[in-house]
């Protein structure tokens, strides 16, 4: 009996301290990565707003190229969907929210599995030099399992950050032999 006491008290400590000291972590996240591509904005833009191309590049198609995918909608116009199921991607959907052609595209993102989650993911392209430079953003709010996670996996940005990276590698890797 004695045990089953400790045990209890260990539990409650325990739970105690992941709750309040959630409260102590971060609410919100972003993490944001840029690259310059030496391609017009007009193709750098349809590869990012038409999920069709999107796919061709984008670094967790790369990972599990067997997961089923389905697109809907218009290329390019809001409420275009990307869907995606598979066993180490999870499942999820993108959705383009609106569009500022060859300059901004907004998409809602919504992970169903492992995590449901909802983050504002955004494309904006913007001139420099002989290119244009395009900045990946995604963020949103951490509900107290992610904050956890966060913690101890080092944070959104350590998570994902190399994932940006790596996709706007292949993007600008096609959209300059795309000219």
């Amino acid at each position: 009996m004695r045990i089953l006491k400790i045990l209890l008290g260990i539990i409650v400590v325990l739970a105690i301290i992941i709750l309040v000291g959630g409260m102590f972590l971060p609410k919100t996240y972003s993490v944001s990565r840029s690259s310059t591509i030496n391609a017009p904005d007009s193709v750098i833009y349809k590869n990012i707003a038409d999920f069709n191309e999107f796919y061709k590049w984008n670094p967790w198609a790369k990972m599990e190229p067997t997961a089923k995918v389905s697109f809907a909608g218009t290329p390019e116009q809001p409420e275009h969907l990307y869907a995606w199921v598979g066993k180490e991607i999870g499942s999820g959907q993108m959705k383009i929210i609106k569009v500022e052609p060859n300059k901004q595209v907004d998409i809602d993102l919504l992970f169903k599995e492992p995590f449901e989650s909802h983050a504002d993911t955004k494309f904006d392209i913007q001139p420099e030099g002989n290119g244009n430079k395009v900045t990946w953003t995604m963020s949103g709010e951490n509900n107290l399992i992610s904050k956890w996670m966060c913690l101890i996996m080092g944070g959104m940005d350590k998570m994902i950050g190399k994932d940006f990276e790596s996709g706007l590698a292949s993007l600008k890797e096609k959209s300059e032999k795309e000219i």
